[in-house]
């Protein structure tokens, strides 16, 4: 994919309370499969394999640790797996703003493109510029009485307006009638403490496309969620538990895998959206974007995803395997990327 990057310095930015342990000889698969702190294990474990230097630094709101950090040690580059700052999904693009500020090299999606696809509301919008399809959607404010536009009609799909990582999201999320989308929509305000946005639900298949680059990309083969064991008449949601708890995902049988038996032609055409998709928005190191396919073979854009979980044997890195690059080599990719990315002036 890339020849090897030289042997780095490489500070790995978590959050506190993620910082990996050194070794897992002694856990479980199951212990190990199942701790919160996996993704930061796979990357750091890999890095270190590979030969680069590490150090591992845990932050939640404390910006003067991470100066500390880059100008003592001096990385060449940071990995930055942060997805949130003081648990608030919206901050993360600060961090990597103050790492700008502090001419820090750093892997993942820069500032712009963080904000852009973080708020969905503002995302569809401008993909609907673009002539992209995108479903139906309007956004309910805290604090205000819940209205439904007349345009925007059932079943609709709530969920907050910033959150991602499928919080707060359940099957009481699909709504059907004004009462349940009032409940809901006040639910998410208080659950997630954002605004909350309705769309349009898209019955169909759930497609994810794993994007890799900074000018020139890389689309890697169209990923499929399924439940195996879902009643057909039983809409298909890509809930919280559906993608986290591994006992609901037994009982349904939720899988992901390359997407079979595609219309001719869909997947190039979902692989070369996806690119446009992700310099329309900002895009830049990787992200995963997320489409619904309808059974009349209509393809929707759902949401962008910067900085996607990175674990071994999750979707990203699967279908980036899938497509010929194995896990090493893909963190290499987004090592070489984090230091060739440069701020764009404007």
């Amino acid at each position: 994919m890339d020849r090897d990057v030289k042997k780095l310095k490489v500070m790995v930015l978590v959050r506190e309370g993620l910082e990996p342990p050194e070794s897992i000889e002694e856990m479980s698969d199951d212990e190990y499969k199942n701790a919160p702190w996996k993704c930061e294990f796979d990357v750091v474990a890999t890095l270190e394999n590979l030969g680069h230097r590490v150090r591992v630094l845990g932050v939640y709101s404390d910006l003067a640790a991470i100066r500390n950090a880059v100008e003592e040690w001096e990385p060449d580059v940071t990995f930055n797996l942060l997805e949130e700052w003081e648990s608030i999904a919206l901050w993360d693009h600060n961090v990597v703003s103050y790492l700008e500020l502090l001419g820090a090299r750093y892997t993942g999606c820069n500032p712009r493109g963080l904000m852009l696809a973080r708020d969905k509301a503002l995302s569809k919008k401008l993909l609907a510029y673009h002539r992209i399809k995108v479903p139906e959607f309007h956004v309910f404010p805290r604090n205000r009485k819940v209205r439904r536009p007349k345009r925007l009609a059932f079943p609709l799909f709530v969920k907050s307006v910033t959150e991602d990582a499928s919080l707060g999201i359940s099957n009481a999320s699909l709504v059907t009638d004004d009462t349940a989308l009032a409940e809901r929509v006040r639910f998410v305000h208080e659950k997630a403490g954002t605004d909350a946005i309705a769309e349009q639900f898209i019955e169909g298949r759930e497609l994810y496309v794993s994007v890799v680059g900074n000018d020139r990309l890389m689309a890697f083969p169209v990923w499929e969620l399924l439940f195996t064991e879902k009643p057909k008449d039983r809409p298909l949601i890509a809930t919280r538990r559906a993608k986290w708890d591994s006992k609901y995902q037994k009982k349904w049988g939720v899988i992901s895998k390359a997407a079979e038996e595609l219309p001719a032609g869909m997947a190039e055409r979902i692989q070369k959206l996806s690119k446009r998709i992700y310099r329309h928005l900002c895009q830049s190191g990787y992200a995963r974007i997320d489409f619904r396919l309808s059974p009349d073979g209509e393809l929707y854009f759902l949401e962008a995803n910067p900085n996607p979980q990175l674990a071994f044997g999750e979707d990203f890195a699967e279908s980036v395997e899938k497509g010929g690059v194995e896990y090493e080599k893909l963190l290499q990719k987004i090592l070489r990327l984090g230091l060739l990315y440069r701020p764009v002036k404007v």
